[in-house]
């Protein structure tokens, strides 16, 4: 009962505590729930947001780790403001060419988002972290003829750690952009006939890329397989001839450099001669390593979107394959090109792997595109999802689609963007755009797609410090933000504000064997770093003098009615709590041991609703913005309670409370509110009539605003409706069906719901139900002729009758009239008084 009390006591005092700080005067008991205030060294404060270090050699306060917003209720715990290191992160631009537009398109009225992160500029381009702002262009940036995709190229950032900070950067599509496409192709034996169909279209393949872009470059390759048993025979007549009319084999050749001259192109496929070698896979590996790192040699440009278009109709060997040749040495990806164009180290360097490959290709900004045949495309489509910017595409057994191949797959690379970094695992790097969708809200990607030639697309890019690195030189890193594929990038030098000045030897407030520290220590910051062997605030303690020391009080609480000594959960040393350790994830800590961070309430089984939404400090759930509650799971704004659309609406439609960002009705013997915004009730109207009008006039122009200037003045806040064969309102998402009938006897239907951003959406029936049309003059006529003609037959059907009736007493009649003609000299009724009878015996005898 006791632990109850005490955790609603705790409870109430946080839901107090907002009111407590506006008015100043906050009890001492709450400075231990900040975060600031167990952070015992420099360094560990500044890493911690919002948290400020005093290094005032005077400071008497408890806690030199403090939060500046956080008001102190006596002048002993207040910092001078010139002692008070609270460093702010900083940006500066080292390079902000404007980007380069189309031709077509004229620059007045253009904006691009430049450096674009938060604040004010100041007289040294220190940025301070405030708001955002988008720049027009600047006259004089263009940098001459310089082509430029990326804006801005460069800036210089300080950043704390856990600390989210956003900049801003553009990407625009060139007009004209240079190209460089170099063809590799696999020329071993059963890819003679793709070689010869290569050659007819050489012609078509430069004329077709020109279309793309005037300033475009052509260049040729070709590869076999290491000339090594078991890749390929090595009898001396297989290696000059290893098939009727093939060439030596060889394990990459460049046969032609990128060049303008794309004649030679032809020329070049028809003069180079298909080899054999023994294995199915190829040495295919080996060759794109060479043309991708050999830069110089192969004469990739450094402006200019660079394809490599890998054709075969095999696998290929990967590292570790060349040790079944006895080749041991592991792929050192540099280039190894002779004076001829061969790759000199075939046989002696084993086959790079995937990750060598990749990196290679990342490095030097390569879309590669894998022609294939349909035999192998499963296992390239595998290899291209571990290869940045790859893609594939399947190839016609004699190539005779490569010039289709190539176009489409260039249109679908150049008209498609993905932004990458190369940031280490200690910044954490998100990337938030809405495309070419101008009205949308931001999303969080880095992926556009159906871009053209002149398109801006602007990015909001979130950078945060998650962990200080603990070697210092790797708190220094350059970070590339590029787009796949194009050899450019925002390039930031960033730096990790982890540690303090007066941390570092040769700062004012730092000294080695200091007075102030009994000659045991360093003195940093203000405090003291005590050498192996002493301990204690000052350093005034040894271990050699451990055991002759009395335990003091000082390990006890103030305010302690039991007198425990470091709160029961640690040892008093040398009138210091040395706290216990429970592992690495859990810490106990504070001058009393009084704190830990594993006590705070839990949520759905995790510690303050789990890091997102808060941190354990104290025994108390510190909630990170948006979040409050004694557990953290209650979103802090309110703005999902009230009802959209309406101006001036109530919490709730005020018929109940917000309770964690969601609405709580009322439910009383009276009433009984429902829905999201307890709006639905069985006596409430909902808002069907209100947009019965604006559904009339904007889906069937019907209704009394169907005239487009009234319907267009008085629905503007009402959505245009989607249009559905068949209206069913989806409980689930909180939808209204609305039923209504015109003035022409039609009925129709439709559906309105608020989605999770509170945005009003209507589904309405796409036609009309009405009723059939009548034709009453055809009607009247109708039944005008049904009338005569059951007349007729009705009186068709008397005669029938009466004809049939009268011939039936006739014939009666008739009957009778002929047995009254009897002789005259009988009398028909007349019988003889005597009877005559034949005797039977007697029959037929005389």
């Amino acid at each position: 009962m006791e632990n109850i009390l005490e955790h609603g006591i705790t409870t109430l005092c946080l839901i107090l505590l907002t009111s407590t700080v506006v008015l100043g005067q906050i009890p001492q008991r709450f400075t231990a729930q900040n975060p600031c205030t167990s952070k015992g060294m420099c360094q560990e404060c500044i890493q911690t947001p919002s948290c400020a270090w005093c290094f005032d050699p005077e400071f008497s306060g408890s806690a030199r780790c403090f939060q500046p917003s956080f008001p102190l209720s006596s002048k002993e715990e207040q910092c001078k403001e010139e002692y008070t290191l609270n460093p702010d992160n900083i940006i500066s631009i080292l390079s902000n060419l404007e980007l380069s537009k189309a031709k077509q398109t004229s620059s007045q009225g253009q904006y691009y988002w430049g450096i674009g992160v938060e604040g004010n500029w100041s007289a040294t381009e220190n940025w301070q972290a405030k708001g955002s702002r988008m720049y027009p262009p600047t006259a004089g940036m263009s940098g001459g003829h310089q082509i430029v995709q990326v804006a801005p190229q460069r800036i210089s950032l300080k950043l704390r750690a856990r600390q989210s900070y956003s900049v801003y950067m553009s990407y625009t599509q060139a007009e004209d952009y240079p190209v460089d496409l170099y063809y590799l192709m696999d020329l071993s034996r059963s890819m003679f006939d793709d070689k010869e169909k290569l050659s007819s279209l050489g012609d078509q393949l430069a004329y077709t890329m020109q279309q793309v872009t005037s300033n475009f470059k052509l260049g040729f390759g070709s590869f076999v397989d290491k000339v090594v048993m078991p890749y390929v025979s090595t009898l001396p007549e297989n290696l000059e001839h290893p098939c009727g009319e093939c060439a030596a084999p060889y394990g990459y050749k460049n046969m032609m450099t990128l060049s303008q001259n794309t004649r030679q192109f032809s020329h070049m496929v028809k003069q180079a001669n298909v080899s054999g070698n023994l294995d199915a896979p190829e040495g295919g590996f080996d060759a794109i390593m060479q043309a991708v790192v050999c830069r110089n040699e192969i004469g990739w440009r450094e402006r200019a979107r660079r394809l490599l278009v890998f054709s075969t109709d095999a696998s290929f060997h990967y590292a570790g394959d060349g040790k079944l040749g006895g080749i041991v040495k592991p792929n050192d990806g540099s280039c190894h090109l002779s004076h001829e164009g061969y790759y000199s180290q075939s046989s002696y360097q084993d086959y790079p792997s995937i990750e060598q490959i990749n990196l290679a290709v990342k490095k030097n900004a390569i879309n590669v595109i894998f022609a294939v045949t349909g035999n192998t495309i499963g296992v390239y489509n595998q290899l291209a999802k571990h290869l940045e910017g790859a893609s594939v595409a399947k190839l016609e057994k004699d190539s005779s689609n490569i010039v289709e191949l190539i176009r489409e797959q260039y249109k679908q690379i150049s008209s498609s963007l993905e932004m990458k970094h190369n940031a280490s695992s200690a910044v954490s790097i998100r990337f938030f755009t809405k495309c070419l969708n101008a009205t949308g809200a931001l999303v969080n990607t880095n992926k556009c797609g159906n871009i053209k030639v002149g398109d801006v697309i602007n990015f909001k890019i979130d950078i945060e410090v998650l962990k200080c690195p603990k070697e210092r030189k790797d708190r220094f890193q350059t970070i590339q933000i590029y787009p796949v594929g194009i050899n450019e990038s925002l390039t930031i030098d960033l730096e990790m504000l982890c540690e303090c000045d007066c941390e570092k030897p040769g700062d004012k407030y730092y000294k080695e064997n200091a007075a102030a520290c009994h000659f045991q220590g360093t003195y940093k910051c203000g405090i003291c770093v005590c050498n192996p062997g002493a301990f204690g605030r000052h350093c005034e303690c040894s271990a050699d003098e451990v055991s002759n020391l009395p335990k003091t009080t000082g390990c006890i609480t103030p305010n302690s009615t039991t007198g425990v000594e470091c709160s029961g959960r640690g040892t008093c040393i040398c009138g210091r709590c040395e706290c216990e350790s429970r592992g690495p994830m859990e810490r106990i800590y504070g001058d009393y041991c009084e704190c830990d961070n594993f006590s705070c309430e839990r949520h759905m089984g995790e510690l303050c609703s789990g890091e997102t939404h808060g941190t354990c400090d104290c025994g108390v759930c510190r909630c990170k913005p948006g979040w409050t509650g004694p557990n953290c799971a209650c979103e802090e704004s309110t703005a999902g309670c009230y009802p959209p659309d309406v101006i001036g609406g109530e919490i709730c439609s005020g018929h109940g409370t917000c309770v964690c960002g969601a609405c709580v009705c009322e439910d009383t013997q009276e009433s009984r509110y429902s829905g999201k915004f307890c709006e639905k009730c069985p006596t409430c109207p909902d808002r069907c009539l209100e947009f019965r009008d604006c559904v009339q006039c904007q889906m069937y122009q019907k209704g009394p605003l169907k005239k487009p200037s009234d319907c267009s003045a008085n629905c503007t806040n009402v959505p245009v409706p989607v249009a559905v064969d068949k209206v069913e309102a989806i409980e689930e998402n909180n939808e209204y069906l609305c039923h209504y009938t015109d003035e022409d006897h039609c009925q129709f239907t439709y559906v309105y719901y608020y989605d999770i951003e509170r945005k009003l959406h209507i589904r309405a029936q796409e036609e009309r139900t009405c009723p059939p049309e009548i034709f009453v003059l055809g009607i009247v006529f109708g039944v005008i002729a049904a009338i005569v003609l059951i007349g007729m037959a009705i009186l068709l059907l008397w005669k029938l009758l009466t004809t049939i009736h009268d011939r039936r007493e006739f014939a009666k009649f008739e009957k009778e009239r002929m047995m009254a003609k009897w002789d005259t000299g009988e009398n028909p009724i007349y019988k003889q008084a005597t009877s005559t009878f034949k005797n039977p015996t007697y029959a037929g005898k005389g």
